[in-house]
């Protein structure tokens, strides 16, 4: 039985809701995180990540 190893995580298992909920956690718990990252999860998780980061940083303008 010769299995092909396929190292890391697919894109479908990485956007989820348990990375949204993971962002939450992040900003509820004051983890300071650049506006550089924050645009990256917006890329990533689009309007849902948009949604989270301006209830916990409604300063930062990530149109």
């Amino acid at each position: 039985m010769n299995q092909t190893r396929n190292p890391g995580v697919s894109r479908d298992e990485r956007i989820s809701d348990e990375g949204l909920v993971r962002l939450e956690k992040h900003l509820k718990n004051g983890t300071n995180m650049s506006k550089m990252v924050l645009e990256q999860w917006v890329k990533r998780y689009g309007d849902s990540a948009r949604t989270i980061i301006r209830k916990y940083r409604p300063e930062l303008d990530l149109s």
